[in-house]
């Protein structure tokens, strides 16, 4: 009976051994949305900037955008930001292939409370990006954190440009939104946004950077942002290239 029970558990593993590992679900864009819930971000503006997001990715253009990719689909995570120790999934990945399950993220991302506090920690951030992309079981044809924030600060944690370095080393590009909304968070910047994004946080292959300058400017400038993350650099790669760059 004993070497019967050895043999079957030596079969199952055997079995187990056997068994074809599940491809990574293919996607044209892995897309991290990391968005400020700093200090200098009260529950308010929380909830515009999820708004603006909602109603972004639940544009019909971006909709379209997403339908004319090789795979028609996008993976999609969003991530609220706050102190080195408070990086927090709002709605994990998701496959965008349509109105329905665009809508279905929009609704999740509206109806999750507050989770990420304390000053900010941009390189923790972005380190945070990297190892949730790293860590999926996608296989995107590009990987892309899209960084939101009011600010250039950084206050403790991974040094910003260690981990921007650092994804951009892994293939990811990192784009930002600068929010220049000083009459909602109340703190004005002194020193140009906008080009401290670009010295210190983005970067990759056609990294950039918009702005939204009040709460009706951030909806719009989310829905560009994804439209230009959706298609691509140059508009996106042909079927052709991007076959050959999953090594199909």
């Amino acid at each position: 009976m004993t070497l019967f029970r050895t043999l079957s558990a030596v079969l199952l593993l055997l079995a187990t051994l056997a068994r074809p590992v599940a491809a990574a679900e293919a996607v044209d864009v892995e897309l991290v949305l990391l968005a400020d819930a700093s200090g200098s971000i009260d529950d308010a503006e929380i909830l515009f900037q999820r708004q603006g997001y909602a109603t972004a990715i639940t544009d019909p253009q971006v909709i379209a955008a997403i339908s004319q990719g090789y795979e028609q689909r996008v993976a999609v995570t969003y991530v609220e930001w706050g102190a080195a120790d408070s990086q927090e999934v709002v709605v994990p990945w998701t496959i965008i292939d349509g109105a329905e399950s665009a809508a279905a993220f929009a609704e999740r991302l509206m109806a999750t409370p507050r989770l990420a506090f304390g000053r900010n920690a941009i390189g923790n951030a972005l380190a945070a990006g990297q190892a949730l992309i790293e860590g999926n079981d996608i296989d995107g044809f590009r990987k892309v954190i899209d960084f939101s924030g009011d600010s250039a600060n950084n206050w403790g944690g991974i040094p910003i440009t260690t981990a921007r370095d650092a994804a951009v080393a892994a293939g990811i590009v990192i784009n930002g939104l600068a929010v220049l909304c000083r009459q909602c968070s109340g703190r004005p910047i002194s020193y140009d946004l906008e080009a401290a994004f670009e010295r210190l946080i983005i970067g990759g292959p056609g990294a950039f950077v918009v702005t939204a300058d009040n709460r009706e400017s951030f909806a719009g400038a989310v829905r560009k942002k994804l439209l230009l993350e959706v298609a691509g650099p140059a508009g996106g790669a042909s079927p052709a290239l991007r076959t050959a760059g999953r090594g199909r």
